[in-house]
């Protein structure tokens, strides 16, 4: 599976001829408030087969950015059949306060080229209620936010990659050189259990990448202008 980091939570997933892109971001030139900066490239040349949206922010939502899309699963829980095969949308909420601050968020898990993967959208609860944890079921392959403040933070994160178990795990929605808000990654990755992969390049193949049994921490290097 290649995979490509856009930034914030945005991933293109590409297996031979199927394609999946989650949480697009629009622009976000006026983000707004003092001191925060957003500099992450525009999406720009994307194109899916599949478009996921786990929840309704502009950092996330922007599904006009991605070109020849066939379908679109957008911040719904439920069971959806897609031209890669199906997707389970699980409910849960962007804070832990059950929604009343953030909102909702669906984390999604779905299968490509074998590997089954979870991506966890602004999951900011706690931790997992039972059910969700059964609907997620094993998975090969997490991307989780790590970057507090609007979602779980390291410590959280480091617990939820415990629980979940998974082979693979990519650390995103984390303050890096393009964002100034946000906490960075430091704090998950000193409390995760795993070899850390810190690359140089925003995508990888994890083709290249074995994990032996064990768990491959891949950290790709954020997008910059």
């Amino acid at each position: 599976m290649q995979v490509r980091w856009y930034g914030q939570s945005a991933f293109a997933l590409t297996v031979g001829a199927d394609r999946v892109f989650i949480d697009p971001f629009g622009d976000m030139s006026s983000i707004g408030r003092p001191g925060m900066t957003w500099a992450y490239p525009a999406i720009d040349g994307a194109a899916a087969d599949l478009l996921i949206v786990t929840h309704e922010h502009r950092d996330h939502n922007a599904v006009d950015v991605i070109a020849e899309v066939k379908q679109t699963v957008r911040s719904s829980a439920g069971t959806f059949e897609t031209p890669i095969g199906r997707v389970i949308g699980i409910a849960s909420e962007h804070d832990d306060v059950a929604g009343t601050r953030r909102g909702a968020n669906v984390i999604y898990v779905f299968e490509l080229e074998g590997m089954r993967v979870c991506h966890m959208g602004d999951f900011g609860q706690a931790e997992l209620r039972p059910a969700q944890r059964e609907a997620i079921g094993d998975i090969d392959c997490l991307f989780v936010p790590v970057g507090g403040t609007a979602t779980i933070d390291g410590v959280a994160a480091a617990k939820l990659v415990e629980q979940l178990n998974p082979s693979w795990v990519v650390p995103m929605h984390y303050r890096t050189p393009a964002i100034s808000f946000l906490e960075t990654a430091e704090m998950f990755l000193d409390k995760v259990s795993g070899e850390v992969v810190t690359l140089s390049a925003p995508d990888f193949d994890t083709a290249g990448m074995n994990p032996d049994g064990g768990r491959i921490i891949v950290v790709p290097a954020p997008p910059l202008p």
